[in-house]
């Protein structure tokens, strides 16, 4: 199948989940993860209308992007270290990563420089494996809290990866903390954040009945990875 195809059939499964779960469809988007596929197919897949693409590494990032032509906007999923903050505000959008205070402040500092508002949202750790990146989840407010000071950041939710092992039970566990996370920090902050950035190919169905307002899905679009080049 065309990219495009298994693009429509994600969406398609994504739609239904939505339905199903008494959601709206068009709060729900999809993130097609071109990491470690080259520039030419993530060409075709702008080409074939695609617009939102998700990538891990700041460095791949800046080779493949300047490659692009048309409409299209990324997003950065992966972990991002504060050296990496100034082509990150450059390249993205948005950056779902942020899990350390020093690279909210970074981040902030060079989005300044270019007059940009950045908007971010904070991974929280909701498994507890220590492979995983982000801010345990009684931290979350804190960062949160911290985050809102900055002028040039905009926070607009939570990022978490579900458990290694693909068992359902395990990723909607995870899933949930971060929803009713989300909502205890709206609370207590008095805020508004809306997005929670969950699920990716094997678990995006049941993030989204739990609340995912961006999925996270490449293998599912593109195929199988070449992990041979990083």
């Amino acid at each position: 199948m065309s990219i495009r195809k298994n693009y429509d059939s994600v969406h398609e499964s994504a739609v239904k989940a939505a339905l199903s779960a008494g959601r709206n469809p068009d709060d729900v988007r999809l993130l097609a993860v071109s990491k470690t596929y080259g520039a030419d197919t993530v060409q075709e897949a702008i080409d074939s209308g695609i617009l939102l693409f998700g990538e891990n590494k700041v460095q791949e990032a800046r080779d493949k992007i300047p490659l692009l032509q048309g409409n299209f906007d990324f997003h950065l999923i992966g972990h991002l270290q504060s050296n990496k903050a100034k082509d990150a505000v450059k390249l993205f959008s948005t950056i779902h990563s942020l899990d350390k205070i020093s690279t909210a402040e970074k981040l902030d500092a060079e989005a300044g420089k270019i007059n940009k508002t950045l908007d971010v949202m904070v991974q929280v750790n909701t498994s507890g494996e220590d492979s995983k990146s982000g801010v345990e989840p009684e931290l979350a407010e804190e960062l949160c809290s911290q985050i809102l000071s900055a002028s040039n950041l905009k926070l607009t939710g939570l990022m978490t990866i579900g458990p290694v092992g693909g068992i359902i039970q395990d990723a909607v566990k995870s899933f949930t903390i971060l929803r009713k996370l989300k909502e205890k920090i709206n609370s207590s902050l008095s805020i508004n954040m809306t997005e929670l950035s969950m699920g990716m190919s094997g678990d995006y169905v049941e993030a989204i009945k739990e609340g995912a307002t961006v999925i996270r899905v490449g293998s599912a679009i593109f195929g199988k990875r070449d992990y041979t080049n990083g």
